[in-house]
């Protein structure tokens, strides 16, 4: 034994399971720390990537929500705005009914009066003309004593009306 002693390759041996031994019991802890530290970085990284996922999809779905009640307000604008519009035209004709039942009455009123008016002017005309005659012919045929003696017979009948 005093041999392997005295042998370089058992001392080396010796070194070495000593340092692994010191390298163990001093070095063991603090690697085993670390690790540890990593493991739960990672563990906290992939937890906060999970939350941030989870948060992800519950905005996603939100915002899908959000979109689809915009949609679907925007159909019922859509459809309140054509509702509006077929009242406003069914409005609109029943008022442009109406004013052409107005102008339509006013035309025929102004043609009534127009019709009257050219009656009384053309039984204005005809009096005239008739007046006009007869004055020629009374011009013609009346002496002045038988023109005395109507105008003294209708101023008896102004008087008797009178009384």
């Amino acid at each position: 034994m005093a041999s392997l002693f005295q042998e370089v390759l058992f001392w080396e041996a010796l070194a070495f399971v000593i340092f692994l031994g010191v390298a163990f019991k001093f070095g063991w802890g603090p690697i085993n720390a670390a690790l540890d530290a990593r493991a739960e970085a990672i563990r906290n990284e992939l937890d906060q990537a999970r939350r941030l996922r989870e948060e992800a999809q519950s905005l996603l779905a939100e915002y899908q929500r959000k979109r689809r009640d915009a949609e679907k307000e925007a159909e019922e604008i859509v459809q309140h705005a054509k509702e509006d519009a077929a009242a406003l035209r069914v409005e609109a004709e029943r008022k442009l009914e109406e004013s052409l039942a107005r102008r339509t009455l006013l035309a025929e009123e102004k043609i009534g009066r127009a019709e009257q008016q050219a009656i009384q002017e053309v039984r204005h005309t005809a009096i005239d003309v008739a007046v006009a005659a007869a004055q020629t012919l009374i011009a013609a045929n009346l002496d002045e004593a038988r023109a005395k003696a109507l105008v003294d017979d209708a101023i008896e009948q102004i008087q008797g009306n009178v009384h």
